[in-house]
């Protein structure tokens, strides 16, 4: 069975403690375009513009119609 040859430190043990996990809680922004919480660098997974351009057609939610 593999064995690590050295210990991970206490900073890149558990996924609450690794570098991603605490750079995605403070690095939240605006999105220009509609306002929600978006990551930086990325598109807009609401409205699905990056920089003031569309790039992501976003389909509308289909309600459940009822029976």
């Amino acid at each position: 069975m593999p064995v690590p040859k050295k210990r991970h430190t206490r900073a890149r043990q558990g996924p609450a403690r690794r570098r991603f996990e605490r750079l995605a809680e403070k690095g939240l922004s605006k999105c220009p375009s509609c306002g929600s919480y978006i990551r930086p660098h990325h598109a807009c997974l609401s409205c699905g513009s990056y920089k003031g351009r569309a790039v992501i057609k976003i389909k509308p939610l289909k309600k459940k119609s009822s029976k």
